[in-house]
């Protein structure tokens, strides 16, 4: 099984993840908007890839730009569930 076959198949659990969560209603809001971003991170990255591979015939790790690039999401996404979370515990 391929790399990006493992990596469409993994998209699966998460969506069923974050719908459990959404419908739960129990998680903090900024971190449930940081857990939808990471599907933005998701959805830049496949195209990203594409890209480096069609264009430059390099894997994205290579090109620090493009990489970088969509890592930003990445980063964002993590910056939000922290947030979210460590506001949830100071209001507790």
């Amino acid at each position: 099984m391929s790399t990006n076959t493992l990596f469409a198949l993994s998209l699966f659990p998460y969506l069923g993840f974050l719908w459990f969560l959404t419908r739960s209603r129990k998680a903090p809001l900024l971190s449930l908007i940081g857990f939808y971003v990471l599907l933005i991170f998701v959805f830049i990255t496949i195209p990203a890839g594409i890209y480096a591979k069609k264009v430059y015939n390099l894997p994205l790790a290579d090109l620090d730009w493009l990489h970088g690039s969509a890592e930003f999401f990445l980063t964002v996404s993590n910056v939000l569930v922290v947030l979210g979370f460590h506001r949830a515990l100071q209001e507790k």
